[in-house]
């Protein structure tokens, strides 16, 4: 009874203190001064909410009130005090606006994270252009050096057939025999330069009339579509099985050993691993010349003493490809024409001991041909492929002669393939062969 006394006692006084704090709100609601007292307190209970929305301490929230009790000056108002308390436990609608006033706020958080992802999508293409930009760029530095490496050829060609069509309006068959003799003179040969003016003849036949101004584009067509390479050779196609060998041959003194170490250095750019074999034992210097380009190069090179057995060389470079996992595999050799009885044997052999470690090796039998020396190329053509199967040329020196129809007449002839051209001294001048550029480049007018 006591415990229950005291708790109805306790609630009494809590009515009291109810009744006694509703007579002093009586009494502030008669006098304008409690009124005004009253607006600060709401003011400041509003400004203790707002700031208890951004903040999580609830011990600053009583720190308005004691502002308020000097001016009140009596003591029952701290027990007001204590009624906010309750009137926050009564007042769920406004907590519950507040949760919806603090939803929207992590709202806008993702936000910036789209602005970041948006920026690096918008970070990440301009990277995309760049790196396009710089293809384009280099591409254009490319066809830039082209044209030059063949700025003696085209201008010769050129300079021939205007004096051929100085005063002609249609293409006869006057014209026709003259452009013959300017292809022979330009190196094409006999054989691809007839082959050339008799597509031509068809042609005027079936359209009856054709100006000298469409000469120049009709033998452009006819000559990409000669060139014995269908395939596109703006790629080398490597073997899927490593390392991927190349043999390389050519006589000397046609640039054998620089093409090896551009050729290197086209590799290594395009991301793989280069081993480079210096099976040229007999040549003096060659070996000390290919060790100069593989330290310039950047890629490992596998030698032994001058009149060692090439074969050895080339056993112990494809050896060590295979324990460095090596992607590519150059291999030097001898190029001697004087007793092709020797040259055969000796690159018979070397294929036969590739082939006891990797027996699709070798993948690739290069001939480098020096296309300065026009007619003469024609031969060095036909002993090499005499001797060995060859699928595929790099035909060099193109930047210092006019006899770059030669290209042309080697590919129409002997059916193979041009993988690389060499229009300069410079490690980027050895270009992959592109038939379309290098004609565009055959017929850029100066």
């Amino acid at each position: 009874m006591k415990f229950l006394k005291k708790i109805f006692g306790f609630e009494t006084s809590v009515k009291k203190k109810s009744e006694k704090s509703e007579i002093s709100d009586h009494q502030n609601e008669q006098t304008g001064e409690d009124l005004i007292e009253k607006q600060k307190l709401k003011k400041s209970k509003k400004s203790s909410h707002l700031i208890n929305k951004k903040s999580t301490k609830p011990d600053l929230e009583p720190e308005p009130a004691p502002d308020s009790e000097p001016k009140s000056q009596t003591k029952p108002e701290p027990e007001p005090e204590l009624e906010p308390e309750p009137e926050l436990a009564r007042e769920p609608e406004p907590e519950s606006e507040t949760k919806l006033e603090e939803e929207p706020k992590p709202e806008p958080k993702p936000e910036p994270a789209t602005e970041l992802e948006s920026e690096q999508k918008k970070g990440e293409l301009p990277q995309h252009k760049e790196k396009s930009i710089f293809k384009r760029f280099f591409s254009k530095e490319k066809k830039v050096s082209l044209d030059k490496g063949l700025e003696k050829t085209s201008t010769s060609f050129f300079n021939k057939i205007s004096k051929v069509l100085i005063g002609k309006t249609k293409v006869d068959d006057e014209i026709l025999d003259d452009l013959e003799d300017v292809l022979i003179s330009s190196d094409v040969g006999v054989k691809t330069t007839l082959k050339i003016i008799d597509k031509i003849e068809s042609r005027v036949a079936k359209e009856k009339y054709i100006g000298t101004q469409e000469l120049d584009k009709i033998l452009n067509e006819e000559i990409i579509n000669i060139i014995a390479s269908t395939e596109d050779h703006e790629k080398f196609n490597l073997s899927k099985s490593k390392p991927h060998v190349i043999l390389v041959v050519g006589v000397n003194g046609v640039g054998k050993t620089t093409s090896i170490g551009k050729m290197a250095h086209y590799f290594k750019s395009t991301g793989l691993k280069v081993v480079i074999g210096a099976a040229d034992t007999f040549r003096a210097a060659a070996i000390e010349q290919l060790e100069i380009w593989a330290d310039r190069v950047g890629v490992d090179i596998v030698k032994q003493e001058m009149g060692s057995d090439p074969a050895s060389v080339a056993y112990d470079t494809l050896a060590s490809a295979k324990k460095k996992n090596a992607d590519v595999v150059l291999i030097d050799t001898a190029g001697r024409l004087h007793n092709k009885v020797n040259l055969m044997n000796e690159l018979s052999k070397i294929k036969r001991v590739l082939q006891k470690i990797h027996i699709d090796a070798p993948q690739e039998v290069v001939l480098i041909i020096d296309g300065s020396t026009g007619q003469n190329a024609f031969e060095q053509a036909k002993q090499f492929t005499s001797v060995t199967e060859i699928t595929s040329l790099a035909v060099t020196k193109l930047d210092g002669t006019a006899k770059g129809g030669v290209v042309l007449g080697i590919s129409d002839q002997f059916n193979i393939p041009i993988k690389f051209i060499g229009v300069g001294e410079g490690v980027e001048d050895l270009q992959l062969f592109d038939k379309k550029a290098f004609v565009d480049s055959f017929f850029k007018k100066k």
